[in-house]
């Protein structure tokens, strides 16, 4: 997957301000089963060579919030440190059928090597990465398989979105673009003892 050097724009007058079920239903879900997206504005980006703090004019930038697909992988170092999963996972749920469409996971970027057990200095950069549930998934894939039978090898059930920002303890609601912070983010900010934390990565 090639990253794109050319973001598109949200037009003048609007904002990107999705919520989580937007984000899955109306762009993962679309993405995995190769539907055209509108407003296509999110761009592919082969994330992990990128520290957070690169992903300006890389990702989809709505205040300081970056938006993107990429690929599920479970390498996650960059140049500089690594997203650690913080091992809690929440549902995305459609609320007109209170069915589950996707799965939310929350990551933070620690500056360091990983190494067993823990390492490196936490940041204030938190990754909400969602992805498809199950369900969703295969059927996603044998839709596009039917659909672009040249395409069927691969398997695009493996795509993800992400949404990046860097917490600031400092800056308010209006700063941050309106964006309502979970619990478990306020949570993951507080804890300083890697034992808290799951070891996974």
């Amino acid at each position: 997957m090639g990253d794109n050097n050319s973001i598109n724009k949200v037009p003048p007058g609007f904002r990107f301000h999705p919520t989580d079920e937007e984000l899955v239903v109306h762009f993962l879900q679309r993405k995995a089963a190769l539907l055209p997206c509108h407003p296509d504005v999110i761009p592919d980006l082969h994330l992990y060579p990128y520290d957070p703090w690169e992903l300006d004019g890389k990702a989809l930038g709505e205040g300081k919030q970056w938006y993107y697909y990429s690929r599920r992988s479970e390498n996650r170092n960059t140049r500089n440190g690594y997203w650690k999963a913080m091992g809690m996972e929440e549902s995305v749920v459609n609320r007109s059928s209170s069915r589950r469409v996707g799965i939310k996971k929350y990551l933070v970027f620690f500056i360091g090597e990983a190494e067993e057990g823990g390492g490196g200095v936490k940041t204030d950069w938190i990754m909400h990465e969602y992805r498809l549930s199950d369900s969703d998934s295969s059927s996603g894939t044998s839709r596009s398989s039917k659909r672009r039978g040249h395409n069927s090898k691969i398997d695009y059930s493996k795509w993800v979105i992400c949404r990046v920002y860097e917490r600031s303890c400092s800056t308010s609601d209006e700063e941050d673009g309106g964006m309502e912070l979970s619990c478990l983010d306020e949570v993951f900010l507080s804890l300083d003892d890697d034992d808290e934390i799951s070891n996974c990565h």
